[in-house]
Formats: structure tokens, sequence, C-alpha cells
């Protein structure tokens, strides 16, 4: 059968420019990566796709991992699987509050009454203003549907082949829903509850913080050594808190040390304040750290935490909740000198204190000055303070040992990519110190569902929660009335209160995979896409997001919520340092897009290899600027030429190229399979050039003659360019789209993804090349060296040394494409050796 020749609609000119809004529209009016929801789950691809915070705007590190995860989308795509890529927006939590505040000039004061016709100042005062909480959840939803527009754009730019229909966001009603459900079920199953007890706590946001939310920043501090007074003599302890003296609960040695042995059991006298202080041996106090004995205060960090655990001591609270010290002293703490103190800040608090150790002679010499690791909320500006409130738990193995171990099982059973990321799952797990804090005293966000019965006083029974049926959810305890009741009775005695809190928006992301699958809303679909394939995510969060949600999933599931889970790396500014937008060193993406094209940057993206940071770079963008526009222009050369679709190759050389590009298809596949898209890029690539740089110059001439020859030579051509479009496909979707428009049947991105089994390979033209393309380039870099034209003629070149007679199989193309007189081919051992006599 004679192949069809045909001539394909190749424009006269290319260009990148207008790529991006031309095909985002084809593609969004013909559905081309919507999900097929009728085939079976066998053959799903389903992507846990993650929720961008919607703060203000994205930085170029969310295009660097969000490509990541579009470029395996598109392969599996390509593969024949049905792909579920959904995206959602986290639009509830603290950033969006702390933009609203600073966007509007408002603060949320929940004892204001809601105005409903309430407006926000046309330009915020230095000044914010009050406003209650369902005014304050209106802005922040106001200001949200404003910034998932530009992200929604911003994405469909990039060339996100996401399904736009299945589009969530943590606060809607459906995110409330299954978000409360959880926990509902989680409280029934006694995995979930309520405890007083020492919380951290951030003193400007005034809300409870989460082990996973810590980080350890040097700060700035100061030890003090101060007396307390015992029979035997003064006892020295060295302290950078001396302004918890009135906290002080007991002084702690460890039980081998020989100096305070004599001492356990019996009794101190704090400083100032003239207390009795227990002192008592515990094997974590360090006898090298300091005096070796240590003031045990509640609370100045987590070891005081533990101390007071293990050794039953008393509570003796002075921080509140807005990091001041409370208005009265605590229970056996005299009235004087706590007078002085109360209502002070930490900081203006110590001052007083050491004014007050100076003028008592409890002071031994003058504070020494230290920079030392303190624990800071990881959005906050302030070290962070523990205080005892009342909180809602979920058990995640800090405090069960079976359990612990069931999810580390549980990281041992995911498939890392890389694999060596599954140890900072496993550190993670290991060091959990509690179970994970969950509720916020926050406003924006997913209300607690839970109600309080009140006393014939008017208290709450915290330990009789009324909860809401799950037909009535999502709920607001704050608005909505609880089976029961009137909301004439709400605040009153026997009546009930709404529990004021908030999840912690992790979690509700921790949902993210029943969210968007429609877990107990649409069976069918949760049914075709649950447990996922794919997690995709930074690994500075697997101790948050991945690890919450193998909790969620396994508690209410019995499984894991994916099979396998790949991690990106930072972007790393020109200091290499991490870009962040606390730091203000982020870089925005909108200009690169617009300046370079869609395709430049994602290639940039795609260069950062998995779980590796990665600097930011616009020279790699122009490389990937490069390599799109190359690809225009090869293919327009290519697609230009009559002839045949395709031809079987008669020659060795071209045999030799589709070889090659076999081997090429075999790599990218086992690299995309591994997750290892850098791979699958860079091999693409280096054979791209090398098709271009040499295979293409060596058969220009044939390919523009008549015959079978010259046949096989266009068919070739198109064969590899057919599959390299293919190759390219995931990573530059606009290009490869462009050029396939111009001879191939609907989408690229829907074409199956190459097999080498497609190309004629036999082994006849194994290895003419390679040797062909470097005597070629060593050609060329003769007459370059005499400054001649590439077409300046050439008197004689003698090939010699190993692949010498493979080149010889190449002799006529070689001789067309250097403009050759007389060729000579040797072969014998050695390096391939090209002499070159121009003529």
């Amino acid at each position: 059968m004679t192949p069809e020749t045909t001539r394909p609609a190749v424009p006269e000119k290319v260009t990148l420019d207008g790529l991006e809004e031309k095909w985002a529209a084809v593609w969004e009016s013909a559905g081309t990566y919507a999900f097929d929801r009728t085939r079976p789950r066998a053959e799903v691809y389903a992507i846990d796709t993650p929720p961008p915070t919607v703060s203000g705007s994205l930085h170029v590190g969310h295009v660097f991992s969000y490509t990541h995860t579009d470029t395996i989308a598109r392969y599996q795509r390509m593969r024949g699987k049905a792909v579920f890529y959904p995206i959602g927006w986290d639009d509830n939590g603290l950033p969006t509050e702390r933009r609203v505040q600073n966007f509007f000039g408002v603060r949320c004061d929940p004892s204001v009454a809601y105005d409903p016709a309430f407006e926000p100042p046309d330009k915020p005062g230095k000044t914010q203003v009050s406003v209650s909480r369902r005014n304050f959840i209106e802005l922040c939803e106001r200001l949200t549907a404003v910034d998932e527009k530009a992200f929604e754009e911003m994405w469909r730019r990039v060339g996100l082949s996401v399904d736009w229909t299945h589009l969530y966001s943590t606060i809607s009603d459906r995110s409330r829903a299954a978000s409360q459900r959880a926990f509902l079920r989680n409280l029934a199953r006694g995995e979930a509850y309520l405890s007083e007890a020492p919380t951290l706590w951030d003193v400007t946001f005034r809300t409870a913080v989460a082990q996973a939310e810590l980080e350890n920043r040097d700060h700035p501090g100061a030890f003090h050594r101060i007396a307390f007074h015992h029979a035997s003599g003064d006892l020295f302890v060295e302290t950078t808190r001396p302004e918890l003296l009135p906290a002080c609960v007991a002084l702690v040695a460890h039980p081998d040390d020989e100096r305070f042995k004599p001492l356990f059991g019996t009794t101190a006298t704090s400083p100032l304040f003239g207390v009795e202080i227990p002192i008592r041996a515990h094997r974590l106090a360090d006898p090298e750290k300091g005096s070796g004995l240590v003031m045990v205060c509640t609370f100045g960090d987590t070891t005081d935490v533990l101390w007071w655990r293990e050794l039953d001591l008393p509570i003796r609270p002075v921080i509140g909740w807005d990091g001041r010290l409370v208005a009265t002293p605590p229970p056996g703490v005299p009235a004087s000198p706590y007078d002085e103190l109360a209502g002070k800040t930490v900081h203006s608090a110590k001052e007083r204190v050491v004014e007050l150790l100076r003028a008592s002679g409890e002071l031994d010499g003058e504070p020494r000055p230290v920079v030392r690791p303190v624990s800071f909320y990881e959005k906050g500006s302030k070290p962070l303070e523990i205080v005892t409130t009342r909180q809602w738990y979920l058990r995640n193995g800090g405090r069960d040992a079976a359990l612990r171990e069931r999810f580390l099982e549980r990281g041992r059973e995911l498939a890392w990519h890389p694999g060596f990321m599954r140890s900072r799952y496993e550190n993670w797990v290991e060091g959990l110190a509690g179970d994970w804090l969950v509720s916020r005293q926050r406003f924006f966000g997913v209300p607690i569902p839970v109600w309080y019965p009140l006393d014939a006083a008017g208290e709450p029974d915290h330990e009789r929660p009324i909860v809401p049926g799950e037909e009535l959810l999502p709920v607001d305890p704050s608005s909505d009335v609880p089976p029961g009741y009137s909301e004439e009775q709400r605040g009153k005695p026997e009546g009930f209160a709404g529990d004021p809190d908030i999840f912690d928006t992790w979690a509700t992301s921790s949902l993210t995979p029943q969210i968007a699958g429609g877990w107990e809303t649409d069976p069918d679909l949760f049914g075709r896409v649950f447990p996922y394939d794919l997690r995709p995510q930074g690994h500075d969060i697997i101790r948050t997001w991945l690890f919450s949600t193998v909790v969620r999933a396994d508690l209410e599931h019995g499984t894991l919520p994916w099979t396998d889970v790949a991690l990106s790396g930072w972007i790393l500014d020109p200091d290499r340092k991490k870009m962040s937008k606390s730091v203000g060193n982020v870089v925005t993406p909108i200009g690169l897009l617009h300046e370079y094209g869609s395709d430049a940057v994602r290639y940039w993206a795609a260069s950062g290899r998995p779980g590796t940071d990665t600097a930011f770079d616009t020279g790699q963008i122009k490389v990937g600027r490069r390599l799109a526009l190359k690809i225009l222009n090869a293919s327009r050369f290519v697609l230009a030429l009559e002839g045949p679709a395709g031809a079987t190759p008669l020659t060795e050389l071209d045999r030799s190229l589709l070889e090659n590009l076999a081997e090429v298809v075999g790599e990218a596949t086992e690299a995309f399979e591994s997750y290892d898209y850098t791979r699958a890029l860079d091999r693409t690539e280096r054979f791209f050039w090398q098709f271009c740089d040499d295979y293409l110059e060596l058969v220009k001439q044939r390919a523009y003659a008549e015959g079978e020859l010259a046949e096989s030579a266009r068919g070739t051509l198109r064969t590899a360019l057919s599959v390299l479009l293919r190759l390219f496909a995931p990573f530059l979707p606009y290009a490869t789209e462009e050029v396939w428009s111009w001879h191939g049947e609907g989408s690229v991105h829907r074409a199956p993804w190459p097999e080498a089994a497609e190309l004629p390979v036999t082994g006849a033209g194994s290895g003419t090349l390679a040797p062909t393309a470097e005597a070629l380039r060593q050609i060329r870099k003769a007459k370059s060296k005499a400054q001649l034209s590439m077409k300046a003629p050439v008197a004689l070149v003698r090939i010699t040394g190993t692949g010498a007679e493979r080149a010889g199989a190449a002799a006529a193309d070689l001789r067309a494409a250097g403009n050759i007189g007389d060729l000579v081919f040797e072969e014998s051992e050695g390096e391939l050796s090209v002499e070159v006599t121009l003529a």
C-alpha cells in the first residue's frame, strides 16, 4: 500500500507569542482534560492535587512544583489513563485572615454586633476597624473570590491540565461538611477528645499552635544566675526566664548528681516571693548545664510540661493569652511584689524582676548574653508561650506507641519519590511529643460542630458535648441551634453554648482526597478514584499535610489515601535561600510567563529533579524558550516537505536514528514510570538536538530530492518528529500542540504515548549515526576555523578509527552535507579521527 502524499498546512512564519491564549481556549471548549468518570478504577489515574493557599499572589515556587505534577498527569493521560486531576483553593485559616486585616484595615471582634450594611474603609487607616465575626468572614469570602480568580487565570496560562469542573475550596459547604463529618466520626470512635492542658500559644494571634507548626529560630537572651535559699546555704539556678519566678513549682537535678543528692525531698525558698519550692530528681536534668539545678516553671518550655506531668507538680500559671502576666498571682504566691508585674508584657516583667533581684542581692553577677534556638509559630514573630487551655485533639500516635507504629508502617507501605524522603516522615512520627491539636482560636475556618449544655449556673458541661446529625452538616455553632433547643436558650442557664473555635486548616486540608473525590456525596466517583494514585507536594510539609492525610485516611477508611507520593524541592534565590513571602525574596511568575512564554518557564521547572532544591535561573528559562522555538522551526522544515506521511527507512543512517529514538522512548518511559520527569526531559532534549544538528543536516539534501531514498529521509523525519512531539508534550504543551495542529488529528495531549514498537527498528543501522555526526562536526569545525562558509567545498576527508566503517554506510549523505570531494573510510583500532583537507 502506497502512503498517501500530503502537504500539511504549515505556516510561513512561526512564533511562540499568543499560543497560551489560543490553546487554553481550545482545550477548555474541547474538554481536552475532562475526566471520564465512566472508566473503571483500574483505568483511572487519580491525583490528590495540593490546594494552594489563597492569600495574595502565587510565586514562582508554585509554578515549579505544580509543573512537576502536570508533567506526570499529561504522561498518564497519553498512556491511556482517565486522569482525575482536580484542583482546589485552600482559602481558610490564618494567612487569609492576615491578608483581609491588612487589605481592608479591619480586625475581628466577636463581641461586636453584625452590621449587614458594613463596608470597609476605602483606605485602611493606622487603626484597624473592629467588625463582627460574621462581617469579618464576609470580607474573607469577598477577597478570596478575587484572589481565586487571579489564581485560576495564572494556572490556565501555565497550562495545568486539571479538570476545572472538579474545582473545590476548603471553606465551601461541601468541604466544611466533609471536615465536620470526619471529626464527628473520630469523636464517636474515641479518636478525638477535648482536654484542658498546657498548650503552645502564639500571643500575637492568640491561638493554639500544633507541634507541626513550630520552627526553631535563633533568639537573643541572657542567662541570669539567681539564688534560692536553703537551710544548707544558697542554691544557684541559671535561667533565661527570670520573669517566671512566680510560676516556679520545683527545682530539679539529675538523680546521680552528688551535689544535690542530699537535698532531694527538701525544699528551698524562692527569691523575691519566698515560696517553698520542693527539690526533686529527674533524669532529664543535665549536670553539665549551668549549675546543674533547674528551675521548673508552669510553663517556660516543653521540658517544663514533661517535668510537671511526670513529677505530679502543682500549676501556677502567670502568662495570659495576650502574652502579659495575669492580673492576680497564682495560688501560694504573695501579692507583693507580684503586683509590680501584673499586666506587664513578658519583656517588661523580665526587666522588672531583674531590677528587683539586683536590689535584693539575689542576682549573682550580671546577666550573661546568649543566642539560643527558641520555638516560634511558623507564621509568628514572637517566641511561643505555653498556657493552659481547653483544646480538641486527634489521636495520631503521639501518646500511643501501638498507634505510632501503625502510622510508621503506613509510611513503609507508601512508594516514595525520591525514596530517601521516607526518612523525613519516619523521623517526624518517631519524634511526636503529643496528639494532634486540631482546634484554633481564630475566625475564618471550619467551625467545630459541637455545642455544650449549660448548667443552672450557666457554666458549660464539656463532658457532655452536643453533636449534630450528619444530615445537618455543615453547621456553625455560633449561629445554628443544636437539636432540642431554641435560639432563646443560647447562653442562658440550662440552655446551651456553641464551641467558639474552628479547626486547624490542616484538619480540613488533610481530607482533600475525600473532598475532591465526593466522599459520602458522590459514591460512584469516590469508588473510581479512592485510594488515589499520587500525592504530589513539597518536602517541607511531610510532617503536616502528608502525615495528617495518612492519619485521616487510616482512621476513617483503614487504608492509605494514595499509593505513591512525589516530593518537590524548594526554589532558592541567588543567595541559595528558600524563596518565601515572609522573607520577601519571592519572584512572581506572571511577568516571566509573559516575557518568556509558559513553555519556557515549564522547561525550567521540569529541569528541577524530584525532591531537590533548585535555584531560580532566568538563564535556564531562556534555554527553554530557545528549545520551544526550535521545535516550531524544525517541525516547520520537516512538515513543509512534500512526500509520504510515512515510509519504511531504507538507509542505515535512517534506521540508526530510529534505533536511537527507540532507546530514548524506552528511557523516557522508564523515567516517567519512576516519577523522574527531569530524566525524561533531559534524555528527550539531548536526542532532539542531535536530531536537529546532526541527522537533519545530514539528510537535508536527500530529503529535497526525488526517489525512494528521498522518501525514506522524509518518512524518517516525520516519524521521528511525531515521536518527539509526544515525548515533549508533557513539558512544552503549547509548542507541541501548535505543531500537532499542522498535521495531526485531535490533540497531541490525547495522542498515545510513543512506544518503541511503533518504530521500524531492525538493528541493521546500528551505530551509524554517531560516527557520521562526529565526522560532520569535525568538517564544520575545520571550515569555521578557516573562516569559511559551511557550504564551502572540501577536497578530501579521511575518517579512521573505530566507527569509520559504520560512518561509511552514510557516505552519500555525509558527502552532500559537507560538500566533500573525496571521502575515505579506514576502520582501525583507536578513537575516531577525521582529517579534513579544504579545497
